[in-house]
């Protein structure tokens, strides 16, 4: 059987002295006599003995622990804020903690978890208001909410810009002639998907085009739900001359489908998403999309969180990034080669 590890109070048996003295050597205090700091550090040195950093952490009231709670850890958003927040939290000598939870429920108990047992300095929440998981955030403790703006006056939150994003992605399609314009959402319970709706909306008012409803249809973000939603279009034969899905995948459904029923990208149908996911420009078309910098959102937030932390700042803070437009194959002038 292996032998178990050294204990503090091993060392102190060692040394001869009191485990408060090897707590004091330990944490750097200058109240110790020379000749009792040797002692004690060739103790620690001969029996191997290594300090619980997370025992450390809590007795002084920090954990240098971070967590970033997501609905899941599978999608290619998600995952990319996430490894932006990591990357930065070590830069900071700070440990990152990642988890989901799929529904409210669950979301509170790891809550509950996490802070109610000092488990973690600060939080990363993706998708807060979602499924109303909102209402489970811990008051007065160090919090960044992420993929939305700031509801409230006394929360902090770091997004893309939603609807500027969706307002150029549908002023490039008006801008080569289109008029007939779709837009396929995400869920629109979530505040990115009322958002980019929003900004599809001035659009076409600034271009002096009505709203019509029955242009719009929600999907899920998945490119089965962009799919079904051309083929939806096709069988109400109304087929649009150009889409703004709301993301890339669902924009790669729409050309599924178009390729199914034998329409032509982008000659008879346009077609635009949000994200630049890496396979956007490998699709047939490659794929003309606004992309946006996912792992720049989960950086943004973490510096945001260790402000909090630090005390640094304590104003409301709600950072809205810009996306850059990718013109690829999967968008021409109407009726153009």
């Amino acid at each position: 059987m292996s032998k178990s590890r050294p204990t503090l109070r091993d060392v102190a048996q060692k040394a001869g002295v009191s485990h408060q003295t090897v707590s004091r050597v330990i944490n750097g205090s200058d109240d110790v006599l020379p000749e009792t700091r040797a002692l004690v550090e060739a103790a620690i040195e001969e029996m191997g003995y290594r300090p619980n950093a997370i025992a450390r952490s809590m007795a002084r009231g920090q954990t240098h622990t971070l967590a970033c709670i997501s609905p899941n850890l599978t999608d290619y958003t998600f995952a990319s804020v996430i490894e932006g927040a990591e990357v930065e939290a070590r830069q900071h000598k700070y440990f990152m903690l990642s988890s989901s939870a799929a529904d409210p429920e669950a979301f509170r108990e790891l809550v509950d978890e996490l802070v109610g047992h000092r488990r973690v300095d600060g939080l990363i929440v993706i998708n807060p208001y979602a499924d109303q998981r909102f209402e489970f955030v811990p008051k007065n403790f160090p919090l960044v909410f992420v993929g939305v703006s700031a509801h409230e006056k006394d929360i902090c939150s770091v997004s893309l810009d939603d609807e500027k994003v969706a307002y150029e992605a549908t002023r490039h399609l008006l801008s080569l002639g289109h008029t007939s314009i779709a837009l396929v959402t995400g869920p629109m319970e979530e505040d990115c998907s009322q958002d980019r709706a929003e900004g599809y909306h001035r659009a076409l008012t600034e271009a002096g085009l009505s709203f019509d409803k029955s242009m719009v249809i929600e999907g899920d973000w998945s490119a089965t739900s962009g799919r079904d939603a051309l083929l939806s279009f096709i069988e109400q034969g109304r087929v649009p001359t150009a889409v703004f899905a709301q993301n890339d995948r669902m924009a790669m459904g729409v050309m599924s489908a178009a390729r199914e029923a034998g329409i032509k990208v982008p000659t008879q149908l346009a077609v635009i998403g949000v994200d630049d996911m890496p396979l956007s420009s490998y699709f047939d078309p490659p794929l003309t999309t606004m992309r946006q910098d996912i792992p720049r959102i989960g950086l943004e937030a973490t510096r945001m969180l260790l402000d909090i932390i630090q005390k640094k700042s304590t104003a409301t803070c709600d950072m809205k990034l810009s996306a850059e437009l990718v013109v690829r194959q999967s968008t021409s002038q109407k009726g153009g080669d």
